[in-house]
């Protein structure tokens, strides 16, 4: 059974030529990649190393299988269905799309003011610039892609050209430090401490909010959606998620070099201290490319997946959706210099929202995937995949009912 028209997937020629390429799914792997890859992860991933050490390997295999359960359900459903994920959710629960998308949005416009600091701390680190500064040109840089004529495919080629150049430049770190390997492996899968709180909350952080849906979202607006892509769609959700855990584990390797050699990171940006440590001024200056990459690759993975959640909500938004991507950042960037930091009441707030997201969005796609064949063009779901989705679901229900104590963290 055929499902009604939905809104076109895309306004733009270039990205409906660019559909039978593979510039098109590579660019919905790093998107979802790098949107998850931002100054939080950094943060995050460094800050758990140095209180862990070589046991902190064990919770980043765990949250990477996780992330690939969640991501291969997400990608599944929404590539097959070809309607993004507000549309399937209003399809199952009239309304259910709307409340989606006002989450999904509100929470991708304050961590973006967030991603905007990131920008600005990152060139403050490179050249010394004033963040407010640093940030402010850096959203300017996110709208110039935009307002390209062929933002579609600019916004692919960026996001796989700093994707692969985190890469590079933290497996540079990584090497100079000299980690001690072995015991990272051995307590891959046999740590010394399993903290589930530092588990459950990289799993918040890497398939957590608009993450869910960049790459999903990004595949079906280039062209590729149907059951006859399915192997192009199950490919690309898992390499995604590979690369953010390449990323995270090179990160978390030169993270451990430092910290192994007895080195106490005690300054409140341990990051660009651990760098600092191992590359002396050249490792501050190579942070700064790291963040700086990290944050406005994050910038457009968060304007461009809001966006493609307020597309529901009228034609119109459809029609010139370049602009309210340009609007989106310039909000995100003026609220940012003129708080002159990241909102901290606002992102745990957000930070709480993005909890129930992933329990709300992935139950619904879940739940199309066990009954509502109608909705997948009779597509054959697999029900061992859609038994790990529920598996999966399961878990974030728990995780969405702990993100419930930052909300009441904001009356403390």
């Amino acid at each position: 059974m055929a499902h009604p028209t939905t809104e076109p997937p895309s306004t733009e020629p270039d990205e409906l030529s660019s559909a039978s390429g593979k510039g098109a799914l590579l660019g919905a792997m790093f998107l979802m990649a790098t949107s998850a890859i931002g100054p939080g992860f950094i943060a995050q991933t460094t800050e758990f190393t140095a209180e862990l050490g070589a046991a902190f390997a064990f919770a980043i295999l765990l949250s990477v299988l996780v992330d690939i359960a969640v991501q291969l359900n997400v990608w599944r459903v929404i590539g097959v269905s070809g309607m993004r994920a507000q549309d399937l959710a209003n399809r199952v629960v009239p309304g259910f799309g709307y409340v989606l998308a006002g989450l999904v949005v509100f929470g991708g416009l304050v961590f973006n003011i967030g991603n905007i600091g990131g920008t600005g701390l990152g060139v403050n680190a490179m050249i010394g610039a004033d963040a407010r500064v640093g940030g402010a040109i850096s959203a300017l840089v996110a709208i110039a892609i935009f307002l390209s004529k062929r933002a579609g495919v600019a916004m692919d080629r960026i996001v796989v050209v700093l994707g692969a150049l985190m890469i590079v430049m933290i497996a540079v770190a990584a090497v100079t430090t000299d980690p001690p390997y072995g015991d990272a492996l051995k307590q891959t899968v046999a740590p010394d401490t399993v903290d589930v709180l530092i588990i459950t909350t990289l799993i918040g952080g890497t398939v957590g909010g608009y993450i869910t849906y960049a790459g999903a979202h990004r595949l079906i607006d280039s062209g590729i959606k149907g059951p006859g892509q399915v192997a192009q769609i199950s490919r690309g959700s898992v390499i995604g998620i590979l690369v953010t855990a390449v990323m995270r584990g090179l990160l978390f390797l030169a993270v451990l070099g430092v910290v192994a050699g007895g080195t106490k990171l005690v300054s409140d940006n341990k990051p660009a201290e651990a760098f600092q440590h191992a590359l002396g001024d050249a490792g501050l200056h190579l942070f700064g490319v790291i963040l700086w990459a990290a944050s406005i690759t994050s910038v457009i993975g968060a304007s461009y997946t809001s966006v493609s959640f307020l597309t529901t909500f009228s034609a119109g938004l459809s029609k010139h959706r370049n602009a309210v991507v340009v609007a989106f950042i310039a909000i995100s960037g003026l609220v940012y210099v003129a708080l002159g930091k990241s909102p901290s009441t606002l992102l745990i707030l957000a930070g709480a929202l993005n909890g129930l997201i992933l329990p709300f969005g992935l139950g619904i796609l879940v739940w199309v995937a066990l009954w509502r064949r109608d909705l997948l063009g009779g597509y054959a779901y697999p029900k061992w995949l859609a038994l790990i989705g529920v598996a999966a679901w399961a878990l974030t229900v728990y995780l969405g009912w702990e993100s419930l104590s930052g909300i009441a963290d904001l009356w403390k």
